[in-house]
């Protein structure tokens, strides 16, 4: 196993283990197999488990397995915040000694605000405390590390690695989100603050793999190296020495034992650019299906009434390149939840992005193509009723 160190120089191995997709077992998770996969990837040298309070069963079953084992020196421990659930200083406690139960242990390696979407979501913890809680805890040992995941855009990210001093941050990154979400750029800043990066989503749920057009699947068979298209997402990313750790939700033996055997051998620079055509190709075969002609180069932005649309654009493709429900889930997540509303009905045709966009595109009507496409009813009034959840005004009781 290869390792990347963090932001005290402990090693991480480059591979972790995404704890969200243990297989499920009746109403419960399937412990005993889990546990068999874990241990597997211990002992190749996996020291990074990444779950979450939401992730259902998760905590408590990462928990159980490190205590049957006496593992607990032995692992870093990722789990995250709830912070769209924290509503009072007394919430962070109280989610936080929740969280220590069910995994079983007395401190946190790597602490995350889970989800930060906006500069907003972090501005409104710190008028609950955070940062003095956060103090607080590291203090006391309970907390190792602290950071943050992140899906929204570019922009979004660069505020937030800027609005506190962060120990480790965790970012969607792939080849086909090169530049989406935080992408390359985001990416880049935080290494150039000394911030390790954990990529989530390296498969893009599997989809670079399942969903794949046969066009896609055939230039990899083709591939004179032998990859397979989950070696030739992985190796992209290690390819970056920006990249510390990538997760993989490994759910079978056979998944273990190949992500383990890839990240054993794979190192920063060692890409060719051959390699590099090869993965254009696949891209280029990937977005054959496009709707919309977007680079996502951000040329049109800012819009004068708040519209994002790359956002808009990225998901609408989306919703073409993989399927609606992808793409509808991923808008909701990454433009629905945002306190400030950015959505393509608030457009009035000024026409500026349209003079702006060096692909010459049909911004105007595309947009409201997207719109119908990515917020029917049936999707509005759900997401609306988020929204609202999400960025309700916190408590003033302590």
């Amino acid at each position: 196993m290869k390792y990347r160190n963090d932001k005290n120089g402990e090693p991480i191995s480059i591979l972790g283990f995404g704890c969200m997709r243990f297989t499920r077992k009746g109403p419960g998770i399937d412990i005993d197999k889990a546990e068999r996969e874990i241990l597997l990837a211990l002992k190749a040298g996996v020291n990074y488990l990444d779950t979450a309070y939401v992730y259902p069963g998760s905590e408590a079953c990462v928990g159980e397995i490190i205590r049957r084992n006496d593992l607990r020196e032995k692992v870093k421990i990722a789990t995250k915040l709830p912070q769209y659930l924290i509503r009072s200083r007394a919430g962070l406690d109280r989610f936080f000694e929740e969280e220590l139960s069910r995994l079983q242990t007395d401190y946190i390696d790597y602490y995350l605000m889970h989800m930060l979407t906006s500069l907003e979501a972090w501005t409104k913890l710190c008028e609950l405390g955070i940062e003095d809680w956060i103090r607080e805890k590291k203090e006391s040992g309970q907390i190792r590390n602290i950071g943050f995941s992140f899906h929204g855009n570019t922009e979004a990210f660069l505020k937030i690695l800027d609005a506190y001093d962060w120990d480790f941050c965790q970012i969607q990154y792939n080849y086909m989100d090169e530049y989406s979400q935080a992408g390359r750029q985001g990416l880049k800043a935080a290494a150039d603050k000394g911030i390790p990066v954990i990529i989530m989503e390296p498969l893009r749920g599997g989809k670079l793999v399942d969903l794949l057009p046969q066009k896609a699947k055939d230039l990899i068979r083709e591939d004179p190296a032998g990859r397979s298209a989950a070696e030739l997402a992985f190796r992209w990313l290690w390819d970056q020495k920006e990249v510390t750790c990538v997760l993989s939700g490994m759910n079978s033996l056979k998944m273990v034992k190949e992500n383990c055997r890839i990240a054993c051998r794979a190192k920063a620079g060692e890409l060719t650019e051959e390699d590099f055509e090869l993965y254009r190709k696949i891209k280029d075969a990937i977005n054959e299906k496009i709707k919309v002609g977007c680079t996502g180069c951000g040329y049109c932005m800012p819009c004068p009434r708040g519209v994002d649309i790359p956002q808009a654009f990225r998901c609408y493709n989306e919703m073409y390149t993989e399927n609606k429900g992808a793409g509808r889930r991923e808008y909701a997540q990454v433009v629905g939840l945002r306190k400030e509303p950015a959505f393509p009905s608030q457009c009035v045709e000024c026409g500026r992005c349209e003079k702006h966009c060096p692909q010459h595109l049909n911004i105007i009507e595309e947009l409201k193509n997207a719109d119908k496409a990515l917020r029917p009813i049936y999707y509005r009034i759900p997401n609306d009723v988020g929204r609202w959840f999400y960025n309700r005004k916190p408590s003033r009781k302590k």
